[in-house]
């Protein structure tokens, strides 16, 4: 079998997805609603009285590029997994290429540090 055969009903399915998706905003545009929106909804409201402050306090900026920064690393040591488990099936050309991808992750890490990514100011 054709290995791009293979591929036709991904393919197929992508672009029904897609299609779906334009049609679907294209007939919002032309059939929805074009009224104007009343400036008293789109006040927020709760229970009678305008919110002051949100609910939890406001986070820092900080605290966002922290957690990217854990998601970012976290992701990337989860392939240390399946590399342990393939490296005698991978060899050598698996050894080096994962030190490399050490090597690459390990400056990352450094850069991410030095610049004081991971450093809380509150």
């Amino acid at each position: 079998m054709n290995q791009t055969a293979e591929y036709m009903g991904v393919l197929v399915a992508f672009l029904i997805a897609c299609g779906l998706a334009a049609a679907m905003l294209f007939l919002n545009a032309v059939l929805g609603p074009k009224k104007k929106s009343n400036p008293t909804k789109l006040e927020p409201f709760e229970c009678g009285v305008r919110p002051f402050d949100v609910p939890m306090g406001r986070l820092s900026v900080q605290f966002y590029l922290f957690a990217m920064l854990f998601i970012l690393f976290d992701v990337e040591i989860v392939w240390l997994f399946p590399w342990a488990v393939l490296l005698k099936h991978l060899g050598w050309f698996g050894l080096v290429e994962m030190f490399s991808f050490m090597a690459i992750f390990g400056l990352a890490f450094i850069y991410a540090w030095k610049k004081g990514a991971m450093t809380w100011q509150g």
